[in-house]
């Protein structure tokens, strides 16, 4: 069994205002925490990845095809493998949730 504490966490910044630290993580998925920055977003982007992701605190806004879809906390969501998705905090705090990638995917970079 693998304990990961959030404390310990080396956080990377994927893109601007956007911070990732990978947790647990096993052979066939793993555990992914996030913050958005007030403004921040994370472009349109596709993966092989399962997604699925759960808010704690603040609203974010994903996009979808020609639909958004705002998760705030409390709320969890399911992205397809090979779905193009984007995400925006349009909010004044900063989101923080967690995401759970299959199969198990590092820290991405969408920095240019």
């Amino acid at each position: 069994m693998e304990r990961v504490s959030l404390s310990d966490l080396e956080t990377s910044e994927a893109a601007d205002g956007v911070h990732l630290a990978l947790m647990a993580g096993a052979e066939e998925m793993n555990v992914q925490h996030f913050e958005v920055e007030s403004g921040a977003t994370v472009e349109e982007h596709s993966h092989p990845h399962e997604q699925t992701g759960f808010i704690y605190e603040g609203e974010l806004t994903f996009r979808i095809q020609d639909e958004e879809i705002v998760c705030g906390p409390g709320d969890a969501y399911a992205i397809p493998g090979e779905q193009a998705h984007a995400a925006e905090n349009r909010g004044d705090e900063t989101v923080r949730g967690v995401d759970i990638f299959s199969p198990p995917r590092e820290n991405p970079t969408w920095q240019d």
